[in-house]
């Protein structure tokens, strides 16, 4: 179940940082609020899995998700340049992001 909370947690992360670009400066009101609310959801949804998981394994992951998510977010989305270097970048922050998930023992 640790891994269920962690990969949600993940996914409201690139929800959180999404709608806090779109809150311009937490400016907009409805954008603004849906940034604090998926914030507190991923953080209660980190600190569940890490009741099993350890914490460098958690955190890297949950962050890792984000990062990759949000970058995806930002080229499909809000059209952010997909050069090879951060394509190859994103890829590597993957890579390790399943070498985090083999190494570890829960």
């Amino acid at each position: 179940m640790a891994w269920i909370y962690l990969t949600i947690a993940g996914l409201l992360e690139i929800v959180w940082a999404f709608s806090m670009k779109q809150s311009e400066g937490f400016t907009r009101p409805a954008a603004s609020a849906v940034t604090i609310a998926a914030m507190i959801a991923s953080f209660a949804l980190l600190s569940l899995s890490m009741k099993s998981l350890p914490l460098g394994t958690a955190y890297t992951i949950w962050t890792g998700i984000g990062a990759v998510g949000a970058f995806v977010v930002g080229i499909a989305i809000l059209g952010e340049q997909a050069s090879a270097t951060r394509i190859v970048a994103a890829l590597l922050i993957v890579a390790g992001l399943v070498l985090m998930k083999l190494s570890s023992p829960a």
